[in-house]
């Protein structure tokens, strides 16, 4: 109930947000296909063999399913296809108690934990964990960051989503780079990238957030609906059941009587 009563809510933050984060995903993703990377750190491809930082989002509490199962199993799969393409360690961001209980008990590499944001998901947590993703992306020993969560698509069906957060990605398809915009900066390239570039990465953290949250309810919804409905049926299973059981006790001690009345 209480999951329904805020499902609309996170809906629409989430319907409400997806369209400008997708078109700012797709406006750097065109700028990095342009734009010489070394214009800005957070665009130029590190060719150095460093580990990549995952970072994880699950939700602080139970009772919703297969989510938080799904996404840590979606981050192990990563973790597994990195670790013996790269021969290295996969570092990790930790967001939500859930994924932060399974990872840590398993001795993983945790560079950055969080949890009890989703009362109440503000742009502030957001910033503070793609902050602590470009110090680490500009340190030494990090050159890709990613995003594992569970993206909402309806109330009863989430998706599991593995995306490249940093270096920021640029156009796959040739005719599409070929096709892109050019563009004009007013001020300086470097002025510019230096302030939009880390709100971009920003304002992507929130969408992954969001699309989180939302699909968490609408899990939890769902899931506590279906365990509702199995609890009902075992009952009427189980009443039917004691109703057979009764009449059979019944009809047995009515033989005994007729039977002890006709030996008398």
């Amino acid at each position: 109930m209480v999951s329904s009563s805020k499902l609309r809510r996170a809906q629409e933050r989430i319907l409400s947000s997806r369209p400008y984060a997708q078109e700012l995903l797709r406006v750097f993703n065109n700028l990095a296909t342009r734009v010489d990377p070394a214009a800005h750190p957070l665009l130029r491809k590190d060719p150095r063999p460093a580990r990549t930082l995952l970072v994880v989002i699950t939700a602080d509490r139970g009772l919703c399913g297969g989510f938080n199962t799904n996404v840590i199993k979606g981050a192990s799969q990563f973790i597994t296809e990195q670790g013996s393409a790269t021969d290295r360690e996969v570092a990790l961001a930790l967001v939500g108690r859930k994924g932060r209980d399974f990872f840590l008990r398993r001795g993983f590499d945790v560079l950055y934990e969080e949890s009890g944001l989703f009362q109440n998901v503000t742009f502030a947590h957001a910033q503070a964990i793609a902050k602590s993703c470009i110090d680490e992306f500009l340190g030494p020993d990090i050159s890709s960051v990613y995003l594992v969560y569970n993206e909402f698509r309806s109330v009863i069906s989430q998706r599991v989503v593995v995306e490249r957060l940093l270096p920021i990605p640029k156009l796959e398809s040739a005719s599409a780079a070929m096709d892109s915009v050019d563009y004009l900066f007013e001020p300086s390239p470097a002025e510019l990238l230096n302030t939009l570039l880390p709100y971009h990465v920003s304002i992507q953290v929130m969408r992954a957030l969001l699309e989180s949250s939302a699909a968490e309810h609408a899990a939890r919804m769902t899931a506590m609906d279906a365990a509702t409905r199995n609890a009902k049926d075992m009952v009427d299973r189980l009443t039917l059941y004691m109703n057979k059981v009764r009449q059979a006790s019944i009809t047995r001690e009515i033989i005994e009587i007729v039977a002890g009345a006709q030996s008398v």
